[in-house]
């Protein structure tokens, strides 16, 4: 062994000898004062922490509910949750669904009614009906103002209930006529456009501006007497009304001559329209019930075809 090593063990040896180790006893109490030290602050703390978490919660019961929210500015929309379903408002040119179920089937059956088509406010030209060629007089038809109906001692049946009216004269050749020979009669038809249950309204107001007025003085020197009833009438649109003028016949210096001068009027309403026929003759001529009744026709399917 090196002398320097010796040396450094000698010292270590001196310096553990005058230190005094303790006896095991008192180690022992020493170990046991440490670990109930160590218990008792444990036991603090928990006191501690249980003592502070009471208190808050005493604070908050204490304080009670906070102050109301204040209201949103008048105006403000408010917000809606977003599982909230969607309000549909049905839309009046929309179709309303019905579902119902049929005998015997498991599902429903949906059913969509079509809302009523609009009344027009205009009458286009369409709307009025064209001679077959050989009726057409060749002169042409010429939409102007004028009376649409004989006068009926001063009656004007549906005349609030107007919308819109439009009124042509149409000459005509009754079938078989020579191409040369003047017009056999003339027409004043006319179209009228009623507010919604005018029309209807209006056919009742004529039957009975005719039934009241069964007679009236006619135009002319010396005066004679026009006469006025209504014919039974069917198979023309929604319905008709017909009815006949008679004016008995006058020479060149206006006396009566014998028989009577007739004219027919029918009136045929397709829904809120009412499409009239007036023949008013030409030269003193009397109406053909025939051909009227053609051309009526021809004048309701005309109004049929601008509606639909």
């Amino acid at each position: 062994m090196s002398r320097e090593l010796h040396r450094y063990y000698r010292s270590l040896a001196a310096d553990t000898d005058e230190r005094v180790l303790p006896a095991p006893d008192r180690l022992r109490r020493s170990a046991d004062r440490w670990a109930r030290r160590r218990a008792a602050i444990t036991v603090l703390a928990a006191a501690g922490l249980v003592a502070g978490t009471v208190a808050g919660s005493q604070l908050v019961l204490a304080a009670g509910p906070g102050p109301d929210p204040v209201p949103p500015p008048a105006g403000t929309p408010t917000p809606q949750p977003s599982s909230a379903a969607p309000s549909v408002v049905p839309s009046p040119t929309t179709p309303s669904p019905s579902v119902g179920r049929t005998p015997g089937s498991r599902s429903p059956v949906v059913t969509t009614t079509s809302p009523a088509a609009a009344t027009p406010v205009t009458i286009p030209d369409r709307a009025f009906f064209v001679l077959p060629a050989a009726n057409d007089a060749g002169t042409g038809n010429y939409f102007g103002p004028g009376p649409v109906l004989p006068a009926l001692c001063g009656a004007t049946p549906g005349d609030e209930r107007v919308v819109t009216q439009r009124a042509r004269s149409l000459p005509y050749r009754r079938t078989g006529a020579a191409a040369d020979e003047v017009p056999s009669g003339t027409y004043r038809h006319s179209i009228t456009i009623y507010r919604a249950g005018g029309a209807g309204a209006a056919l009742a107001e004529l039957r009975a501006a005719v039934r009241a007025c069964p007679e009236q003085p006619a135009r002319g020197t010396p005066p004679v007497t026009v006469r006025q009833r209504l014919l039974p009438d069917s198979g023309y649109g929604d319905e008709s009304v017909l009815f006949e003028t008679r004016t008995p016949y006058r020479d060149a210096n206006g006396d009566p001559s014998g028989g009577d001068e007739v004219h027919l009027v029918r009136a045929v309403r397709s829904g809120d329209v009412v499409t009239m026929l007036w023949e008013q003759g030409w030269e003193s001529t009397s109406t053909q019930r025939a051909q009227f009744d053609a051309d009526s026709r021809r004048a309701v399917e005309a109004i049929r075809r601008w509606l639909d």
